[in-house]
């Protein structure tokens, strides 16, 4: 089994190969649609960040949203017709940013004891962070897919570590790790 630290270090890392995905690209890029049924690169970053939050929040600590007006347009639960325009690069960068401090605020406060129930959130925290990383690749893959294919831009080397594989074309956190 994975230990908290080193998910964490993992999380951090596939957040990164996220922003490899896109940080180069214009604003306009990041928010264009190839098809009226079919996401943003703009939005799967958010949607990436409100999973993470959505997860903690309901599986090891309730606190508010950071950004409570982005719920619904990040939610891949709500049709794309509904959802609304999308945050400027500036605000999505600010959601990502102050997710992934939560993120490591609750883990840490995990991995620390500073929790009731130490051993058994230990547990929760361990598999929610597999669960995160494993999201946030996924979501990669179709900005990948679009940076490269529709935008025509390079791809960025895979995440240099042991630690993730691609499974159907995907990465993933390699499983037999």
């Amino acid at each position: 089994m994975y230990e908290v630290e080193a998910l964490l270090r993992e999380y951090d890392r596939a957040r990164a190969y996220t922003d490899d995905l896109w940080k180069d690209l214009s604003p306009d890029e990041v928010v264009w649609r190839p098809h009226e049924n079919s996401s943003a690169i703009g939005w799967h970053l958010g949607h990436q960040a409100h999973v993470a939050h959505f997860m903690i929040r309901n599986l090891t600590a309730a606190e508010p949203s950071p950004d409570p007006a982005l719920d619904a347009i990040m939610d891949s639960a709500q049709p794309e017709q509904f959802r609304g325009a999308l945050p400027t690069v500036e605000r999505l960068t600010a959601f990502r940013d102050t997710v992934a401090e939560r993120v490591h605020a609750r883990i840490g406060d995990i991995a620390g004891g500073r929790v009731k129930a130490p051993d058994q959130l230990s547990v929760v925290a361990t598999h929610l962070l597999v669960a995160l990383i494993n999201h946030e690749y996924q979501h990669d893959q179709w900005i990948g897919e679009v940076r490269s294919e529709a935008l025509g831009h390079a791809l960025p080397p895979d995440p240099e570590t042991s630690q993730v594989t691609r499974l159907d074309g995907y990465l993933v956190l390699n499983p037999l790790a």
